[in-house]
């Protein structure tokens, strides 16, 4: 399902990306925004500053029924089912979200052999779109699903939804995997300052341990969240040519880039007072839980800062926090000369070659849908074409800008495009390595064996 990203990728520097996220600096300062209201994207009831009528035609499809398999769980469905919704007002057709379970692909091909997948799905990998390609599970994109997503989507987003020159997949929802959030009166109280750099980093979270709050709260039950917590590292110090060598399983993990990124990685692990419940309290938190308990409790919280994409803001709705104020945000910090820019996404690829499924990814490819989950928030589009109006404060719209302005100069997860059983499987390959790295971070060599054992295998396989 991970598997590695070709030459047919997006492998440009990182130079505009940088400047484009470098704004999010001034997010720090930035407040809460007004409120949109949750329009449902149709012509008749359009969020503020979105489009007065529709900008897509949509066939009608009167009794066709269409299933949307997803992992999306919580406010995630429930925002991704008034998409769905508006879907079908504006067709006739009745659609079901279907739950699955994660990694996708597994679930799939379960459906598939009893015959009955479902029409489209959501896959959050670059691999998990080659590997349906692949199994020739997946259908090109129809002409009106390709014409909306060349009008909408930077030739970087295009490709990645690509297999050898062939459109599948189209990248609804992405994700700047950044982000550093803040619990504000912690700073305000301790006297700390945004970090810039990682030494920087590493001393405001002393600075914040100092005031008796522990510093940093990690969702390491998670396993995707360690890997995202070294991509950043690693991208940032090794640069990008090795990023994309290292994705592509071109070096191995026992290259020195490894071990010197994991070195880094050790100077926060290595001090579990500086973690919320230590290591092994990392260990049992869920990611939705680390971000939680990071704006719970006034300034007295579990942890000061949690690590992140722009997503979190979904997590962060379910306290009492306004994000702008009491929920700040800094770009990850800079490790080497510049600081990442790691994104994330989810693509919508059709399994059945009918007319629903190739409308639904047009109406996915098209503003108009991007609309009604950005005015809910925990929702980022590629969609160049959405006004960033749409969204519901001036963070996540400062954050959107940055994504669009950073066209086609990003790097996406690392381990998003590796083989699943490798970068995207519980407890196994990346994943456990990582963990068993939080809790041991001076084995470095160790890990650097596991990692590159459990890489060999899934890349021969």
């Amino acid at each position: 399902m991970r598997t590695t990203r070709t030459a047919r990728t997006a492998r440009t520097t990182r130079s505009s990306a940088v400047v484009a996220l470098a704004a999010l600096g001034a997010l720090t300062l930035a407040g809460c925004g007004g409120d949109g209201e949750d329009g449902d994207g149709g012509a008749a009831d359009a969020t503020p500053g979105s489009e007065s009528s529709a900008t897509v035609e949509l066939p009608r499809l009167d009794g066709q029924k269409i299933e949307v398999a997803a992992v999306w769980t919580g406010p995630e469905q429930e925002n991704f089912t008034k998409v769905l919704d508006e879907f079908e007002k504006r067709t006739g057709a009745t659609v079901t979200f279907v739950p699955a379970q994660d990694p996708i692909v597994n679930f799939l091909g379960t459906k598939i052999a009893g015959g009955s997948p479902p029409d489209v799905a959501m896959l959050p990998q670059v691999g998990a779109v080659k590997q349906a390609v692949d199994q020739k599970w997946a259908k090109p994109l129809g002409p009106e699903a390709k014409a909306e997503l060349a009008k909408n989507y930077a030739k970087g987003w295009q490709d990645l939804g690509s297999v050898d020159g062939t459109p599948y997949g189209v990248y609804f929802k992405a994700a700047n995997k950044s982000l550093v959030w803040y619990n504000n009166a912690v700073f305000e109280n301790a006297g700390a300052s945004v970090p810039k750099t990682w030494k920087d980093f590493l001393t405001t979270a002393e600075t914040i341990s100092a005031s008796g709050v522990t510093p940093v709260s990690i969702g390491g039950a998670d396993g995707w969240t360690l890997t995202d917590w070294f991509e950043n590292v690693y991208l940032s110090q090794a640069g990008p040519e090795k990023y994309d060598q290292l994705a592509r399983h071109e070096i191995k993990w026992t290259d020195p880039s490894v071990a010197q990124a994991l070195t880094t990685l050790g100077e926060l692990f290595g001090k579990p007072e500086l973690i919320a419940g230590g290591a092994n309290g990392a260990l049992q938190t869920e990611f939705p839980k680390s971000v939680t308990q990071t704006f719970t409790g006034g300034d007295q919280p579990k942890g000061a800062m949690v690590f992140e994409g722009d997503f979190v803001t979904v997590n962060i709705a379910q306290t009492d926090a306004k994000i702008g104020t009491d929920a700040k945000v800094f770009p990850f910090p800079a490790v080497g000369d510049r600081a990442p820019v790691v994104t994330g996404g989810d693509a919508a690829v059709a399994l059945k070659d009918t007319k629903g499924a190739q409308a639904l990814l047009t109406f996915l490819a098209s503003p108009d849908a991007a609309r009604i989950w950005a005015g809910s928030g925990g929702f980022i589009s590629p969609n160049k074409s959405l006004d960033v109006a749409a969204y519901p404060n001036d963070v996540q719209r400062d954050i959107a800008k940055a994504l669009i302005a950073a066209g086609d100069d990003f790097r996406f997860d690392m381990s998003d495009q590796m083989p699943q059983s490798f970068g995207g499987t519980p407890g196994k390959g990346e994943w456990k390595a990582l963990q068993d790295f939080l809790k041991n971070p001076e084995d470095v060599a160790g890990t650097q064996a596991r990692l590159e054992a459990d890489a060999a295998k899934a890349y021969k396989n």
